[in-house]
């Protein structure tokens, strides 16, 4: 099961929406070099190469989607 934390979901929210790192940064109160580290991280424990293979494995575990609140993947 892989969870992620509110940030996560945000940063994952906002790639999905075609924001640009420092977008993202920026809208989340973190340095751009403090915002790779939290997707490296992530995208390690996703198995993601990157950004849209994490946007796509997000999608599929139900992470991400439409306007209500995202499920946790079972």
């Amino acid at each position: 099961m892989l969870r992620i934390t509110p940030l996560e979901r945000s940063a994952l929210q906002m790639l999905a929406s075609g924001k640009a790192e420092y977008e993202i940064a920026g809208g989340l109160g973190l340095t751009q070099h403090e915002l790779d580290r939290h997707l490296t991280t992530l995208f390690e424990r996703m198995g993601a190469a990157g950004r849209s293979e994490a946007v796509d494995a997000a999608i599929r575990r139900g992470l991400l989607f439409g306007d209500t609140e995202p499920r946790q993947e079972c």
